[in-house]
């Protein structure tokens, strides 16, 4: 059995840390201006040397690998860990979020007429899982919706003043389609308050905003991996309170998930218990070592370049972007209340489609939502470039 414990120290020693060359860090796109990080992350040449590694060791299975992929997964937990709230022992692995999410679905408890608190427009991960479970227990799903001028945080924190009374709460830290931004400070404290649990969906901002778990105290959080993190698809993390670590239930059985002891058998009668903490939650088929050397790499750039500091550099990014935008004239374009790094662009309906096209034509590649063009750079993008986002904007309104 591999006891879970901190290692992110090993996934920070390797990554270069210095962000005035972060573009570098990136594998060269050409004359493309990639801003679509909030639908898969620009590759990094850390992460693609490794998956590449890490494929052609696998073309000798009858070796020993350079590291079993137990150990791997284990030093990867602890680096997802330093990212949250340190404890590695709080982390499962599984392949997506929603997975993870239909975990969390599936543990808390929600009785008939119960209510399930999300945002309208959620996106669908942090939804159908919730959706389902309600209609299994006779439970009721309500949907936050923002006024028009109005902020996302004080759309919640009416919802739960005026009732009815939520037993669940899921909600992301940033809005996947805008980049609006939830103040959870705010909204958690009032949760609890109330008696609900809460789960978090951070996709879009675990790697590039900071996580503050202690202060939030979600039943579960969950993240992706290939966003914001810079690592693959196919691995994604769950992070779930004490009390779900030792009572909780996963939604799938195997073997990985259990501790079967040096002799690794597996009685007819009674399974062997389940591993430490999260673990029980690890989803089975994960120990891929291609998978895992692409996200540690992924994990210790961010971890080397700081969170913090990562917010601080993609915030300048969208603000030169706002700041063009004024420039030319298109200041209702912008999104008030954006995270640092997503935004978006909210032209009027007569002139997305020109707009868009223009973007394609100048090999700008951002992501079409909803009437919105989603805007999220990262460090590969230079804070110069957003005067030409905003260029091409306003020439193709002309």
């Amino acid at each position: 059995m591999v006891t879970p414990r901190d290692t992110s120290a090993g996934l920070v020693s390797a990554a270069p840390a210095d962000l005035g060359a972060a573009a570098s860090a990136f594998m060269p796109s050409g004359d493309v201006l990639y801003l679509a990080c909030a639908a898969m992350a620009p590759r990094l040449r850390a992460v693609q040397a490794a998956g590449l590694a890490a494929l052609d060791a696998g073309a000798a299975p009858w070796q020993a690998p350079p590291e079993p992929p137990e150990a791997m997964l284990e030093r990867l937990r602890g680096g997802i860990a330093a990212l949250l709230d340190g404890d590695s022992g709080a982390i499962a692995a599984v392949p997506s979020a929603s997975y993870g999410l239909a975990t969390a679905a599936r543990n808390l408890p929600l009785d008939a007429g119960d209510v399930v608190l999300v945002l309208e427009g959620q996106f669908p991960s942090n939804l159908l899982p919730w959706q389902q479970r309600c209609a299994e227990r006779g439970a009721r799903l309500v949907g936050v919706q923002r006024g028009e001028g109005g902020d996302w945080t004080a759309a919640v924190l009416a919802a739960l003043e005026s009732g009815p009374l939520p037993r669940i709460v899921a909600l992301p830290q940033v809005r996947w389609d805008d980049g609006a931004l939830l103040d959870l400070d705010r909204i958690a404290p009032r949760v609890h308050d109330i008696g609900a649990a809460l789960v978090l969906d951070l996709s879009q901002s675990l790697g590039a905003l900071p996580a503050d778990l202690a202060r939030w105290r979600p039943d579960f959080a969950v993240s992706v991996g290939y966003k914001w993190l810079l690592g693959p698809v196919g691995l994604a993390w769950l992070w779930c309170a004490p009390h779900w670590r030792t009572l909780g239930l996963a939604i799938e059985q195997h073997w990985s998930a259990r501790d079967a002891g040096d002799g690794w058998r597996f009685p007819l009668d009674d399974a062997p218990l389940y591993r430490a903490g999260a673990l029980r939650f690890d989803a089975g088929g994960l120990d891929d070592p291609v998978r895992l050397a692409m996200a540690a790499a992924g994990v210790a750039q961010v971890a080397a370049w700081g969170v913090a500091a990562i917010a601080d550099a993609l915030g300048e990014r969208t603000r030169a972007l706002d700041a063009a935008l004024d420039a030319q004239g298109l200041s209702r374009w912008k999104t008030p209340g954006h995270a640092p790094h997503i935004t978006a662009l909210r032209p009027p309906a007569d002139q997305l489609d020109a707009v868009f096209a223009a973007f394609q034509r100048e090999r700008i590649v951002c992501t079409r939502r909803y009437g919105l063009l989603r805007i999220a750079p990262h460090l590969h993008v230079e804070v110069e470039d957003m005067a030409r986002v905003a260029a091409v904007a306003a020439a193709a309104t002309c």
